[in-house]
């Protein structure tokens, strides 16, 4: 295939593979020196994107909404039996 599209100069396949060979090199670096290092900066990014935040919140929203219609349910059970 290289051949075809170089013109089967074999200085130029050279070339060509040596040009993969550095890309695919570069393409397996890591900026970072550790797993540790990989993980605080996902989550970091993580949270700066709001994904941890937010959930909580409206976990603390739901269960409000929840305690309160149960509280609004007893009392008016409570108002049709006395009533």
């Amino acid at each position: 295939m290289a051949r075809w599209l170089h013109g089967g100069r074999p200085d130029a396949d050279l070339l060509a593979l040596q040009a993969e060979i550095e890309g695919a090199g570069a393409a397996l670096a890591c900026v970072y020196s550790s797993s540790a290092e990989l993980d605080a900066a996902l989550i970091a990014a993580r949270r700066a994107a709001g994904v941890y935040g937010p959930k909580r919140q409206r976990r603390q929203l739901i269960a409000c909404a929840v305690a309160a219609t149960a509280t609004l349910a007893v009392l008016v059970l409570l108002s049709r039996l006395i009533g």
